[in-house]
């Protein structure tokens, strides 16, 4: 098989070093593929979730049933996107295998793929392309309390600022 240049020059936006399992929070984006607005709509600026944004909500709230360390915190799902705060709530030693943040957003990815593909087979969701996900997400340490306030703030006001949302397929970047 070739080598896709496109795929090896790929560079990790994790923290190099990092241990990921370590407790603390995680301020957490994933975007879905295309930003296709798949998980419901804003209406005067409130997150109107359709069947498939309850679902991902849903299986966002059982991951702590699956992940015994991970407690979420506030979260928004927007029409392509979704942001969210989680703390895993336990120090791990190199001999528990604790989960790191990367595989518990690789899990929540999986299954909301495995369930929105049901969701298109039988409840006549609107298909995807390829991918329901993006490939990576974003992610960032929170530190200290004032950053995990503003964070939270954001997370929260986020569908009263659509319209000015780069994600927002209809918002127009003048920066492109």
């Amino acid at each position: 098989m070739a080598n896709n240049p496109n795929l090896s020059n790929r560079h990790s936006i994790r923290m190099r070093g990092y241990d990921y399992s370590l407790k603390g929070l995680y301020y957490i984006t994933i975007c879905i593929q295309d930003k296709e607005c798949l998980f419901g709509e804003i209406r005067d600026d409130e997150m109107i979730l359709n069947n498939a944004g309850r679902m991902v909500e849903k299986q966002w709230m059982e991951l702590k049933q699956r992940f015994a360390n991970t407690h979420p915190h506030e979260y928004v799902i927007m029409p392509n996107h979704f942001h969210a705060i989680i703390e895993l709530t336990y120090i791990s030693t190199r001999n528990d295998n604790a989960p790191t943040v990367g595989e518990i957003i690789g899990a929540f990815k999986s299954i909301t793929t495995n369930e929105y593909t049901y969701g298109v087979k039988n409840a006549n969701w609107q298909p995807f392309n390829g991918k329901l996900w993006q490939r990576n997400y974003w992610e960032h340490i929170i530190r200290d309390e004032s950053y995990y306030q503003d964070i939270a703030d954001y997370i929260l006001e986020n569908p009263m600022k659509w319209n000015a949302d780069n994600l927002n397929p209809s918002h127009k970047n003048t920066h492109s």
